[in-house]
């Protein structure tokens, strides 16, 4: 894939992206963002909460559907993911252990060779948690 996009005209090439993740109680996944990752809402309506950070935007909204959890829903790009990893546990989150072929986590940040190829990095230190509604969260600091 090149590094280059190209605008063909098609209504997508120009679109923002944006992340929805689905919260049974969103009470309770308020509260969880705040206290545990000090995200506040900076929009809300009866059936979600929407969040900035970074630049970036993503809602949680209201569903009587559960997030499987079997991969990453949404994942948050760090500088420093020792400083971010060690913050987050300090607020309670706790972070997945995993050991599969080819991801290995060791004290819970993996190292992922082979992401990020049009970032011109070579690889990706990543780590994962869950938040209150099962939504599998990530976290990942690009390898130059």
């Amino acid at each position: 894939m090149s590094s280059n996009t190209t605008d063909d005209g098609t209504p997508l090439t120009r679109a923002r992206a944006a992340t929805r993740l689905p919260a049974q109680d969103l009470e309770r996944a308020r509260r969880f963002y705040a206290e545990r990752l000090g995200l506040h809402p900076v929009d809300e309506r009866p059936g979600g909460l929407l969040y900035r950070c970074g630049g970036a935007e993503f809602a949680l909204f209201r569903s009587t559907g559960a997030a499987t959890g079997a991969f990453t829903q949404m994942a948050f790009e760090v500088d420093d993911i020792e400083a971010t990893v060690s913050e987050l546990r300090r607020r309670g989150v706790e972070f997945e252990e995993v050991d599969v072929p080819g991801l290995r986590t060791v004290d819970g940040i993996a190292e992922v060779d082979g992401n990020y190829p049009s970032k011109g990095a070579r690889g990706e230190r990543g780590a994962w948690f869950r938040d209150s509604e099962g939504n599998l969260l990530g976290v990942g600091e690009p390898i130059v």
